[in-house]
């Protein structure tokens, strides 16, 4: 078994080999990938008048939301004030979110985007999750104008897969996350000392190695990841090779050797340093287990994760004890909700960014 750096050094004699001669290189994909992400993480031009270019807009900044494996798994259907956020069934992941946990998460995250884009667009965001459609409907009614910084945060705001800089977070810092997540249907936990963040560590472990022994799990992974720019601007969607520091290169060279390098113990090592890295983790529960409550879910973290950017605040998810169904009660014990499901597990720190990933465009997800 090679080691990882020796893996790189390979992957990279192999990338450059198999880009000799070709009509495009490296150097192509990377500028493609440049522009694609300008167009992507910005911001508009402010306040649009016409109605339909609005609700348009209010779309785009809600698919800058974070979603499993970035897999958009959201439709959008604009009404007369109003935007319905629907289920993408087709782009579900049953391995990882067999019971579409993630997939309502997500939709809450793309619903907390489009409310704080209409609120700086003179709008006012009602939004009521509607069972018989498993969707969220969006109604608008005109407003003050008022950008918050959780707004200006949208186009920055990344999961972010990498080391931190192990530092604490200021407790004023931890007040605004704690005050900006903060909802009668969520609860949240903040884990700081070490102990705790070790005994979190010790159940990632656990479900990450259970995960890794799962075939289904590592296939339906591997045919998220794009491994290259080219496939990341042609696609997306998806998790990008450089937004978690892995190096990109040709696609068929990277499925060829994801089984080389993505080990248990290479993950869990990685994790390791991940967490042990952290200012700390915060754990979101829901009231309740049920669709209704995963959107507000992931509306609490959408605004916790946008304040923690607005902070200079980095953070990623790491939710095995939460996706392996039996590590959720001693995880539930632990953060002291032993009575309901432990919903998302999220580490924080401050550190650098990472290459972001990218988003399909409006016309694609509109229904």
């Amino acid at each position: 078994m090679v080691s990882r750096r020796e893996f790189l050094q390979r992957t990279a004699a192999l990338a450059v080999a198999s880009g000799s001669g070709a009509g495009c290189t490296a150097a192509d994909d990377e500028h493609a990938y440049a522009e694609a992400i300008r167009k992507t993480w910005r911001h508009g031009e402010g306040v649009v008048a016409e109605e339909a270019a609005m609700l348009r807009e209010l779309v785009r900044y809600a698919t800058l939301a974070p979603s499993s494996h970035n897999t958009q798994c959201w439709r959008f259907r604009p009404g007369e004030r109003s935007v319905s956020i629907l289920p993408d069934y087709q782009r579900r992941c049953p391995a990882v979110d067999p019971d579409d946990h993630h997939l309502f998460v997500s939709l809450g995250c793309a619903t907390e985007n489009l409310v704080e884009a209409a609120r700086a667009m003179g709008w006012h965001g009602e939004a009521r999750f509607e069972p018989g459609r498993d969707a969220v409907h969006v109604a608008l009614s005109p407003a003050t104008v008022h950008a918050t910084p959780l707004f200006e945060a949208i186009p920055v705001r990344q999961c972010t897969r990498g080391e931190y800089d192990g530092k604490p977070v200021a407790a004023d810092e931890l007040a605004l996350l704690e005050r900006a997540a903060r909802s009668d249907r969520v609860r949240l936990a903040l884990l700081t000392e070490r102990a705790a963040i070790e005994q979190v560590l010790e159940l990632v472990v656990q479900g990450n190695t259970a995960q890794m022994n799962d075939r289904a799990f590592v296939e339906e992974l591997k045919s998220w990841i794009r491994f290259n720019g080219a496939d990341a601007v042609r696609l997306g969607d998806g998790l990008y090779s450089a937004s978690s520091g892995n190096p990109t290169v040709p696609g068929w060279l990277g499925r060829a050797m994801f089984d080389l390098f993505f080990t248990t113990k290479a993950e869990n090592d990685k994790y390791a340093r991940h967490l042990r890295s952290s200012a700390g983790v915060a754990v979101f529960v829901g009231e309740a287990d049920d669709r209704a409550h995963w959107v507000e879910v992931g509306r609490a973290y959408q605004r916790f994760a946008l304040q923690a950017t607005a902070l200079g605040i980095r953070n990623a998810f790491v939710n095995q004890p939460v996706e392996v169904p039996a590590l959720r009660s001693e995880f539930a014990r632990l953060v002291g909700t032993a009575t309901m499901r432990p919903d998302l597990v999220v580490r924080f720190g401050r550190g650098p960014t990472l290459p972001p990933s990218l988003r399909r465009p409006v016309q694609a997800v509109l229904a």
